[in-house]
């Protein structure tokens, strides 16, 4: 698909909700931009045409520019002389930055986990989530699957600001995954190390999940610098 039908694509879906679920803020519009980010459905180096985002959004042109500055400051948006607001492109740079934040938050939320099945079940659910894609060659959903297992992993630490700030990592890192020229070969092998780690939790093995993620998430960033030229 194009990224004028990503675009597209995106701003009817977000027409047909309710705007009751919309807001006049622009921490909401920031929001929802945001998710659209998080989920896929923007790519890299979409333009944001921003008359018809804000019409989607039902928020004024004003409070539209003020939620893609927002954006923008948190590096998911940027801003091009002659082409307005577009989706970014992380690079090699981008990528070992997101990771070193990974690996402050994600181990430090498993470690810091209490005995909670409610949590650790949703964990599950997104292991579950992603075989399921796997099972329908839609390795979009796996990508979808594994941002709402790790979301789930920093969710054990309850605290809703590293929630908040899991959620701007999160965005970024769909956008590193849309780097990938083979999303199957690149997702593949994560669903079966979610799969032991979502296990440990499950176990109440806290610890050695911690280890186990810290490997993880070291592998996943040495594959990805490897496969993006350097600047």
């Amino acid at each position: 698909m194009s990224d004028h039908g990503d675009v597209d694509a995106v701003l009817s879906a977000l027409a047909d909700r309710p705007r009751t679920i919309m807001s006049t803020s622009a921490e909401r519009a920031a929001n929802v931009v945001r998710e659209q980010v998080a989920e896929g459905r923007l790519r890299s180096g979409t333009r944001l045409p921003e008359e018809r985002l804000a019409a989607a959004l039902g928020v004024s042109r004003n409070t539209l520019r003020e939620a893609l500055s927002q954006l923008v400051s948190e590096r998911i948006l940027v801003r091009e002389p002659n082409r307005g607001v577009l989706v970014a492109r992380p690079d090699a740079d981008d990528i070992a930055d997101i990771y070193r934040v990974r690996m402050i938050i994600e181990p430090a939320s498993v470690r810091r986990a209490e005995a909670d099945d409610t949590r650790a079940a949703a964990i599950q659910a997104a292991v579950d989530e992603g075989r399921a894609g796997r099972a329908d060659g839609n390795w979009n959903a796996v990508a979808s699957a594994n941002q709402h297992f790790h979301r789930g992993i920093v969710a054990l630490a309850r605290s809703p600001r590293l929630d908040t700030q899991m959620g701007l990592v999160l965005a970024e890192m769909r956008l590193v995954f849309h780097l990938m020229n083979d999303p199957h070969r690149f997702h593949e092998p994560y669903l079966d190390q979610n799969a032991r780690i979502a296990s440990l939790l499950m176990a109440r093995e806290y610890e050695q999940a911690a280890t186990d993620l810290e490997d993880y998430l070291r592998g996943a960033r040495d594959e990805l610098l490897s496969a993006v030229p350097k600047p």
